[in-house]
């Protein structure tokens, strides 16, 4: 018996990931030696202390029993705690704070708990294919893609927005761009969904992934009438964990939480707890030694990247955060993302993001200074 999808299944485009994965698989079986500059996963070890706190915990019985969707109130208060001290904003962990397997999970759900058939969502271009696909297409939904523009330094404009969406999606550290903003930014997109009635949804992922100063802000600092999604992923390396937070309007988390509650049980216990570990690092508003020393690394793995790439020729301006390289490639960006695999590289094609970014392509410094320079080298030789 053959058994058909779902019509919403049938409309999710393929996920750009897999497509790479498929097309790097096919090279490795090749024996061509690849050089993976493509999913934003992490290469660097998780924090000891966050290892050595999840070897504590999952020793113990009675962190092997079903969590809750809402997720542990110790986790929880220690999220409240961290926006605290981080972003200087008060939260209530019973109220205001939801835990998430992943950010990816809570930004799906959010649009599950609040989107009615046939409402919109607006979504940016580039942006998380999250937003415009599974989220969008799950609830029957219609989606606006605003383009991002580099004129406009990749910021996500309110005058390109229709009035009367139901929901608007966001994300600074950028990805793909890599683009930056600051907290009277964000009061501007608050301020703007509050007037048109349409909910906030930031997704702030990458707000710990910053470099030469500069430190990116929450959402929260500008208000509440908005929910913020935060991942442990990118911070402290945890990608496998599965592991982040939604913190803000107590209506938003309330539907959010209502939703898990017939979705999922909650992250492990040991997981979670192992999160309280990875918060607890931070003993001011500055990056805690632990992760500050990744990000080094990753500004370092930058540096040669950018500048290599500006050896080639290519326009690549130096980003401020996130471990994401993004730059005009001068012609169609699958094209260009061919090329580099006969070399053996592998890169995101920007149009994988959406239309507005053809011609872009994101290389992440998950590699070492030595690898990165090879692959500047093998670009090199092959006139790329």
């Amino acid at each position: 018996m053959e058994y058909e999808f779902a019509e919403r299944l049938k409309a999710l485009p393929p996920y750009l990931f897999v497509m790479l994965d498929e097309m790097t698989a096919k090279k490795r079986a090749q024996g061509i030696d690849i050089i993976d500059f493509g999913i934003g996963d992490p290469d660097l070890p998780t924090p000891r202390p966050i290892i050595e706190a999840l070897q504590r915990e999952v020793a113990k019985p009675e962190n092997h029993n079903y969590s809750s969707s809402a997720g542990e109130r110790s986790l929880r208060t220690a999220v409240a705690d961290w926006y605290k001290v981080r972003f200087g904003v008060d939260v209530d962990p019973d109220k205001e704070v939801c835990v998430t397997i992943g950010s990816k999970e809570g930004i799906f759900n959010i649009a599950q708990s609040f989107v009615n058939d046939g409402e919109t969502i607006i979504a940016p271009s580039p942006g998380y294919p999250v937003y415009s696909a599974a989220a969008t297409i799950f609830n029957n939904a219609e989606c606006v893609k605003v383009p991002l523009r580099p004129e406009k330094d990749w910021l996500l404009d309110p005058a390109d927005c229709p009035e009367g969406a139901r929901m608007l999606y966001a994300n600074y550290p950028n990805n793909p761009t890599g683009a930056t903003c600051d907290a009277k930014y964000l009061k501007k997109l608050q301020d703007w969904c509050v007037e048109n009635g349409t909910i906030f949804c930031y997704d702030n992922a990458y707000s710990e992934m910053c470099f030469d100063g500069y430190m990116a802000p929450s959402a929260l600092e500008a208000g509440k009438d908005c929910i913020e999604f935060g991942s442990f992923s990118k911070t402290f390396n945890m990608t496998g964990y599965r592991l982040g937070y939604a913190v803000g309007n107590r209506d938003l988390i309330a539907g959010l939480k209502k939703c898990k509650g017939q979705i999922d049980s909650g992250a492990p216990k040991f997981i979670q707890k192992a999160g309280v570990a990875a918060l607890g690092l931070y003993k001011d508003g500055n990056l805690p030694d632990a992760v500050k020393a990744n990000m080094d690394i990753y500004a370092e793995r930058r540096k040669v990247l950018v500048d290599g790439l500006r050896s080639l020729g290519y326009r690549v301006n130096m980003p401020k955060a996130t471990f994401y390289v993004w730059f005009d490639c001068g012609m169609p960006s699958m094209k260009f993302t061919e090329k580099m695999l006969d070399l053996g590289i592998v890169a995101t094609p920007g149009v994988g993001f959406g239309k507005s970014a053809e011609g872009y392509v994101r290389m992440t410094v998950t590699q070492p200074k030595e690898r990165i320079a090879e692959a500047i080298e093998r670009m090199r030789k092959g006139s790329i």
